[in-house]
């Protein structure tokens, strides 16, 4: 992780803003949502909220269906056993 040098006050309501220098670098738009985390030394850590797949994680080629995220691999592979315990059927 690298320091960016800069510094900002948690207001009354408990937000900090983002320098538009760098939301601009990091292509992070507004109403774009962020995930936080907690790391192990008590640091607060913002990413870009990119969703993954319940399966396996992945990132790549996700789809929402009924509102679950899946990736196309673990979708072909529902698809490859559902088509194979119907023909067992």
């Amino acid at each position: 992780m690298k320091s960016t040098g800069i510094m900002r006050k948690v207001d009354e309501l408990g937000r900090i803003v983002l320098p538009k220098e760098l939301r601009k670098a990091l292509d992070i738009k507004e109403k774009d949502p962020l995930e936080i985390f907690v790391g192990e030394s008590g640091e607060i850590i913002l990413r870009k909220y990119q969703p993954a797949c319940i399966f396996c994680n992945s990132m790549d080629g996700i789809i929402t269906y009924k509102g679950h995220n899946v990736c196309r691999h673990c979708m072909e592979k529902l698809a490859h056993r559902l088509s194979a315990e119907e023909e067992d059927d």
